[in-house]
């Protein structure tokens, strides 16, 4: 009896690694199938108004859209990283622009969460408590920290989906229009779809106080559809890529680097009047000191 006992113990430990390997295995092909080139459409609206300014005054509808392609930089078994870059212009002559970075790493538990103000606060999560999931870590354009949040993918009645609410920072259309909020709470949802996929958002626009106080400005809804179409369309950044990917690894070295640290981090949002993507965007920035020793130009002691 005691021999059973033991065996059909040992069949559900197999059964439970069995479904936990495949469920991990399913959870991959989902995340990489953000890879690749894609038509994609951007629009988001505000749509309730909690301000008790009488002149406040709602966001502008925005829509855009173009082309974007999806390059998998990195590929292991705890790990994937997506660098996206949206080509803009004619077909004869596009212009690339290197767009956001998303990072995926499996049970992962440490994470920079966004305060206020270009500052980020570090967190250590308990490994139970992130026990078969996946931690999306989103970044600038110019590899800076922007939001990151950590969830189980789904994969239930044909749809395969992550899902996850966090503070981020303003988006680029908003933060030079802006100054009477100070937070995103974003509400990420990012579905795979026979055709590509959807990053759905329900975020609300938070105006946060040096105590902690928060009061909701606004709620905005975000529909952003990334629609597969052939490589070939994406060629020009696919090249693009092959001629700079160097240079941004040494970026990403600096900034893992500075991650590593596991502390508090603060940026200054400016210096000499000029971003840091200003700085590492032009092509004469090259050698590893020169953007190592910029970067650090942006780091609140």
């Amino acid at each position: 009896m005691y021999k059973y006992l033991i065996l059909s113990f040992s069949c559900i430990m197999m059964c439970i690694t069995n479904y936990s390997q495949s469920k991990k295995n399913k959870d991959i092909e989902s995340i990489k199938s953000m890879c690749g080139c894609f038509k994609i459409d951007f629009n988001f609206s505000e749509t309730f108004v909690f301000s008790k300014d009488e002149n406040y005054q709602k966001s502008k509808t925005y829509k855009s859209g173009g082309l974007e392609w999806g390059q998998l930089i990195v590929d292991d078994k705890n790990k994937i990283s997506i660098q996206h870059l949206l080509i803009v212009g004619s077909k004869q002559f596009p212009t690339i622009i290197k767009h956001w970075r998303q990072d995926w790493i499996y049970q992962n538990t440490n994470l920079y969460v966004y305060d206020k103000n270009d500052k980020w606060s570090f967190k250590s999560l308990e490994k139970n408590d992130v026990k078969g999931q996946w931690t999306q870590k989103v970044f600038q354009v110019d590899d800076s920290p922007r939001y990151e949040g950590s969830a189980s993918w789904v994969h239930v009645d044909g749809k395969s989906y992550w899902e996850n609410t966090t503070p981020a920072p303003l988006p680029r259309r908003e933060f030079s229009k802006r100054s009477d909020y100070n937070v995103t709470l974003r509400g990420n949802r990012h579905e795979i779809i026979d055709d590509g996929w959807i990053h759905d958002q329900d975020n609300k626009k938070i105006q946060k106080d040096n105590t902690g106080n928060e009061s909701v400005l606004a709620h905005e809804k975000g529909f952003s559809t990334y629609t597969k179409v052939p490589n070939a369309e994406c060629k020009a950044a696919v090249d693009w890529w092959m001629k700079n990917s160097n240079k941004w690894k040494m970026v990403r070295d600096k900034w893992d680097l500075i991650y590593s640290n596991n502390k508090d981090l603060a940026l200054k949002s400016v210096v000499d009047d000029k971003k840091l993507y200003s700085y590492l965007f032009s092509p004469k920035m090259d050698s590893k000191n020169e953007i190592d020793s910029t970067i650090e130009m942006f780091l609140m002691d």
